[in-house]
């Protein structure tokens, strides 16, 4: 789609993918895009990762209707970067702030996803991956679609997603295997190979991937 003339650049949205949340996983588009901002709005730990930005920064990143209302209130005051985790493409506020104020209005900078990041932990391509999310809310209980795929990656972060992941990983059975990716890219990242089983009573931090493979595709 080509956008229909310039958009002035005091107007202009700059949606900033952040990558899993660690510094060494921003891009230098990134970084520069945000250099430019005159206001930043994103969650703290996103805020962060641009110590030493000068202009405004608003933490908020979980309540879309607060966000574009920030974005409302400050069009044509500047530069306006909306900080995102991992990649705008995926399950981000990307989707609702492009709809509010029309792709014309919006440029987006993508990010390393979560999903890249724990499929290059174990070692393996995405291709092809089912993406799933339930970091908001459980999926479906109906787990006949995925029976046929060979590579699943579940975005969680909550206790009813860790149990959700294991009940689909029991349905579906032996012959995979079953990987839980915490805190990817920080300091504190974990990737564990387990059993099913064991995410009962599991606490899972708020930043995690689970990954459920063909136990053949493992190396």
């Amino acid at each position: 789609m080509r956008r229909s003339g310039r958009m002035d650049e005091n107007k202009m949205i700059t949606i900033i993918g952040c990558g899993p949340g660690s510094a060494a996983h921003l891009t230098e588009e990134a970084r520069q895009r945000a250099g430019e901002a005159d206001v930043m709005i994103g969650a703290q730990r996103l805020l962060d990762l641009f110590p030493r930005h000068g202009g405004e920064k608003i933490v908020e990143g979980v309540n879309i209707e607060k966000v574009i209302r920030e974005i409302e209130a400050r069009r044509g005051a500047g530069n306006i970067a909306v900080l995102v985790s991992g990649d705008p493409g995926m399950c981000s506020l990307a989707r609702p702030v492009i709809r509010h104020f029309g792709i014309a209005s919006c440029r987006v900078v993508p990010g390393i996803s979560s999903v890249q990041l724990a499929f290059a932990r174990v070692g393996l391509d995405w291709y092809g991956a089912k993406i799933v999310s339930a970091h908001a809310a459980n999926p479906a209980e109906d787990f006949t679609p995925y029976r046929n795929e060979d590579k699943i990656a579940v975005l969680g972060g909550r206790a009813e997603s860790a149990a959700w992941m294991r009940r689909l990983a029991s349905a579906l059975g032996g012959g995979r295997v079953l990987y839980v990716c915490e805190n990817l890219g920080l300091p504190d990242e974990k990737v564990a190979a387990v059993n099913p089983e064991e995410l009962n009573g599991m606490a899972v931090g708020s930043l995690a991937v689970f990954l459920l493979v063909r136990k053949d595709l493992v190396a």
